[in-house]
């Protein structure tokens, strides 16, 4: 494994370790206050990581070839991840 592909696996793990602590905090802040934004926002996050863990695996699978593919998926993902973390906000002001 060359230093790039293992510094990729490296952060997106990070990430992935980031992310789904943010979805345990807000799964947990909603059993506490059964606001559902709470849900909103772990749903946010849970795409995201998500979007980050599919894009690794299918990288390290296809062997990098498809990339255009692999990002627009990603972004498309990701994309919706944030209108769930927007909508979280705006529903909880």
């Amino acid at each position: 494994m060359r230093l790039i592909e293992a510094l990729y696996l490296l952060f997106s793990g990070t990430l992935a370790v980031a992310g789904l602590s943010m979805v345990a905090f807000a799964v947990r802040a909603y059993r506490d206050t059964g606001r559902s934004s709470m849900m909103h926002l772990s749903a946010g996050f849970g795409l995201v990581v998500a979007a980050a863990v599919g894009t690794t695996v299918l990288a390290f699978l296809t062997g990098f070839e498809r990339t255009r593919t692999l990002l627009t998926a990603n972004y498309f993902i990701t994309t919706a991840g944030y209108v769930f973390l927007m909508y979280s906000i705006v529903r909880s002001s």
